[in-house]
């Protein structure tokens, strides 16, 4: 989600389980999104600060011009009504730039 950067617009998706104990870092300026692929599922996250909904913001996750596998189509999908009315990538205002130094992928 950083302006400028050379990977705007590109993801990368990996599959967590309770079995395998990972955890997944995303750092401040990049977009996030989750699909629990069993019933009953329980996500936990922590974040950089207390909430701030006037900070809150995002890009709609099917987005056709993203092209995320999600496993399950968008028809099938239960999202929130916060998230269902979020926009485009196209039509997102970032508020994040990019400072020119790319992160390093850490692997534990």
């Amino acid at each position: 989600m950083r302006r400028g950067s050379p990977t705007y617009g590109s993801f990368v998706c990996a599959e967590l389980s309770e079995a395998g104990g990972e955890q997944l870092y995303i750092p401040i300026g990049f977009a996030h999104g989750f699909m629990t692929l069993e019933p009953d599922s329980e996500v936990a996250y922590k974040v950089s600060d207390y909430y701030a909904p006037e900070c809150d913001g995002g890009i709609c996750w099917s987005d056709p011009g993203l092209g995320v596998p999600w496993p399950f189509p968008p028809a099938e999908a239960f999202v929130s009504p916060k998230d269902a009315g979020l926009p485009l990538l196209k039509d997102f205002e970032s508020p994040f730039s990019y400072d020119g130094r790319p992160l390093e992928l850490i692997r534990i």
